[in-house]
């Protein structure tokens, strides 16, 4: 099982921020914090987790990691983002689209299923 809260913690370099990772490697970052940052993170996961092809929320960016092997894949929301490994690309077709792909499929799978399984706070010892 791959430890998303240790890759998060390497690639979110602002220890002020709070944020909240997902299962299947989203993790959505809480610019303004309330006293329960998993809910607040799961609502917005819910606002804005769902996929639809040919809208906003079926587009994404991706960005190649050079310090980790992995790629961050964004959305339609600037601070929800996913990881996806090296070793969950498959093969036939470009690494970054279909890293892309599967960073979206992760984000609908945790909207979907929102299963909080990192957070960290920085104004608590909860991290």
């Amino acid at each position: 099982m791959t430890d998303y809260g240790n890759i998060w913690r390497r690639l979110i370099n602002d220890a002020n921020k709070s944020w909240v990772v997902f299962e299947n490697g989203t993790c959505v970052i809480l610019m303004e914090t309330s006293d329960d940052l998993a809910q607040q993170a799961q609502a917005l996961l819910a606002k804005f987790g769902d996929v639809n092809a040919g809208s906003a929320s079926g587009d994404f960016s991706v960005l190649e990691l050079e310090d980790l092997p992995g790629w961050v894949v964004g959305g339609h929301h600037p601070d929800i983002l996913n990881y996806v490994a090296t070793d969950e690309l498959l093969g036939g077709m470009a690494p970054s689209m279909q890293a892309g792909l599967i960073g979206r499929q992760h984000r609908s799978d945790d909207a979907e299923h929102p299963k909080v399984v990192y957070i960290y706070d920085p104004k608590s010892a909860q991290c």
